[in-house]
């Protein structure tokens, strides 16, 4: 004979009341923390100096790019030797030919007009006139149709000393550009805010472009900034920053340099390989999971320039390494300093994604399958976390040109619109219908 249960301790009237509570707050975290977007983040961002900002910067500094490629490895073989890659030739051939095609035709993703360190310290009235004459150079380019798909500025911050300077540089960027656009900012448009510390200044900078925004008639939120991550103790505050954002917080970008010396880290051991950085980084994709907030990784500082081909060859290879570590930590996006390491970006970027391109194909076909049977039998496919991770491998793969459309279908088993649509789970739902 069966044990008859206890009696139940908790009203339904209790365990409801929590259930609203609960519900109340998931959808509030919903709301604060959205998740991705399905927006295509670039996977480089060159920093100019201002005074150094025209309209044809982007085409120009594409055809520096292909002149050190054709100079220091005019074929795939010597790119192949310089890299060590170990594929098969038929890859580097393919890899080659992707580089040369997308630096003819988009060899800039993101471009950042530098008012910071690549600009220096200037009088006023220089900087005065490199800010009115950078914002009619964007304006110009935007009517021409010409600025890569993403770009910005980067000011001074918000210490005592440059704060007023910082300010300025914006305003009259901003104004200069309005003016010229008729009210338009440039598709992708982003400011990126220095060494940020303690979100007090994120606070300051979010009250500032409000009010940009209402002398400016601009719509509500269209001022978006990235910070630069670049001080130790930014690290132990990273979420705080992000809520005093105030919803125009976009990406993080991490200063290797400038983060391990205030790390008390000596000249000669600061470099992106440091396991400080390697804490840092994982510190930054902890806060910003399932934010919708991009992280991007830092920046190589031996460039490959000069007439030696060792010393240009040895510096793309440290450039090679640095992204390839950038791109298994899961930062998709890192920074170039100088035109001639595009080149060893691309080369980087497209080996990556296209050794894996196979594996990614088969296990995304191989989680369609038991998502489906699961779905049949009315049970739960529960690792669709992993499935998701694949779908983004394919959208990224295809957003920076490492392959086609033709090879996603492909190797993916999913159409171009299911991939775009950037859910695993909306997907799998109208598959199931």
């Amino acid at each position: 004979m069966a044990t008859p249960l206890p009696a139940a301790s908790l009203s339904s009237e209790t365990t409801q009341t929590i259930a609203r509570r609960l519900t109340e707050s998931n959808r509030a975290y919903a709301e604060a923390f959205p998740g991705e977007s399905g927006r295509r983040q670039p996977v480089q961002v060159i920093y100019g100096g201002a005074h150094l900002y025209r309209v044809g910067t982007a085409a120009k500094l594409g055809s520096l790019a292909l002149a050190s490629l054709q100079q220091f490895a005019p074929d795939a073989g010597s790119l192949a030797r310089v890299l060590d890659w170990r594929f098969a030739p038929a890859m580097a051939e393919g890899i080659y030919a992707r580089v040369v095609e997308k630096l003819c035709r988009e060899p800039i993703e993101d471009l950042r007009i530098d008012f910071e360190d690549g600009y220096g310290v200037r009088s006023d009235a220089e900087e005065d006139g490199h800010a009115v004459a950078a914002a009619e150079a964007v304006a110009a380019g935007m009517a021409a149709h010409s600025l890569p798909p993403y770009i910005g500025i980067r000011t001074k911050g918000f210490a005592q000393e440059s704060y007023a300077r910082a300010v300025r540089t914006l305003d009259l960027f901003l104004t200069t550009l309005v003016g010229k656009t008729g009210g338009e900012l440039p598709p992708n448009f982003v400011i990126t805010y220095p060494k940020a510390a303690i979100p007090e200044q994120v606070t300051a900078l979010a009250d500032l472009l409000d009010q940009f925004e209402n002398v400016l008639a601009l719509p509500a939120r269209s001022l978006r900034f990235e910070l630069m991550i670049e001080t130790a103790e930014s690290i132990l505050v990273l979420r705080d920053l992000l809520r005093a954002s105030r919803g125009r917080m976009l990406a993080a970008h991490f200063g290797a340099y400038d983060y391990t010396a205030s790390c008390h880290i000596t000249a000669a051991y600061q470099d992106m390989l440091h396991p400080a950085c390697d804490f840092a980084r994982s510190m930054m994709q902890a806060a910003y999971a399932s934010t919708g907030v991009w992280v991007s990784d830092g920046a190589t500082n031996v460039l490959p320039v000069g007439r030696d081909p060792g010393a240009v060859h040895r510096a793309w290879k440290l450039h090679y390494d640095h992204i390839r570590h950038s791109l298994a930590c899961g930062f998709y996006q890192s920074w170039d300093l100088h035109p001639a390491q595009l080149p060893v970006r691309y080369a980087a970027v497209y080996a990556f994604f296209l050794e894996g391109l196979a594996a990614a194909g088969e296990r995304l076909r191989n989680f369609m399958e038991k998502a489906a049977q699961a779905t049949t039998v009315g049970s739960v496919f529960d690792d669709a976390a992993t499935g998701q991770g694949l779908l983004n491998y394919f959208l990224r793969a295809i957003d920076c040109g490492a392959i086609t459309r033709a090879e996603a279908e492909r190797e993916s088993g999913l159409t171009l619109d299911e991939l775009r649509s950037g859910s695993f789970g909306a997907i799998l739902q109208a598959r199931a219908r």
